[in-house]
């Protein structure tokens, strides 16, 4: 592991880069406040760059986008023949995505397939299951695994290993929500927390004395933390793994003893 200035490098070489996304930070330039991932892996490409002479605004595309208030392994393209090669294995299920999460309640089984038809509304930002034949749906599917399942004195809550079949906009947290298992700490999705933050946002006051409370912006149960494919200039066989940080994930720690 290598860490530049505000970057934690997992893997890089002439082709790629693949950095540990912080909560609340977007992957690519957007509406939001802040600096976004790829600025800062840009900045620190041209940083590198002026060291060997070059004095040049790097190329940079992102693969795998993961949203705002979650965290994980990015990948990024350096050149625009990798970017278009590595879409290429995306699309074509060439690359292993898993994610590590956190949700409130017990899944009906300890493995299993989610397959919904999801559709998403651009004006509002939000994904929402559907039946099949909606206009504009697309189908949504993941495998998980239960790792561990805990009573607590806010209710149950389960550890689970994701397998991203498909890549919809909020798929994992739309779909786990709809099969009322929502992420730990999501205010969009999860009707728990989505109380939790309507209260607070009514009462200042004891935002601060609410349990488990979780602002917009900030982290969520749920952690990109392996991608797995063959580089498609060497032939290498490249596995980039991170194990999950963050409030929800040190819960689990705590309290799995």
């Amino acid at each position: 592991m290598a860490k530049a200035g505000k970057l934690d490098i997992i893997f890089e070489d002439e082709y790629m880069i693949a950095c540990v996304k912080p909560y609340g930070v977007s992957s690519q330039p957007d509406n939001g406040s802040g600096e976004d991932m790829m600025t800062t892996v840009k900045n620190y490409l041209y940083e590198e760059g002026l060291k060997n002479g070059v004095d040049e605004e790097p190329y940079l595309a992102v693969i795998n986008r993961l949203d705002r208030p979650v965290s994980g392994i990015v990948l990024y393209a350096k050149t625009e023949e990798m970017a278009a090669s590595l879409s290429d294995l995306l699309q074509s299920d060439g690359v292993s995505k898993y994610y590590q999460a956190v949700v409130t309640g017990f899944m009906d089984e300890p493995e299993g397939t989610l397959t919904d038809w999801i559709l998403f509304d651009k004006k509002t930002n939000v994904s929402k299951i559907v039946s099949p034949d909606t206009k504009g749906a697309k189908k949504a599917e993941l495998n998980y695994e239960v790792l561990d399942e805990l009573d607590t004195d806010e209710g149950p809550i389960s550890y689970l290993l994701i397998e991203l079949l498909t890549g919809r906009h909020h798929q994992i947290r739309c779909q786990l929500a709809h099969a009322g298992c929502g992420i730990w700490g999501d205010i969009k999705y999860n009707n728990k927390f989505k109380a939790k933050a309507g209260r607070a946002a009514k009462s200042p006051a004891k935002a601060g004395k609410e349990k488990g409370k979780v602002k917009a912006g900030k982290g969520i149960g749920l952690f990109s933390t392996m991608l797995e494919f063959t580089h498609p200039v060497t032939g290498e066989e490249i596995s980039l793994h991170r194990e999950p940080e963050g409030e929800a994930f040190e819960i689990i720690d705590q309290m799995d003893w």
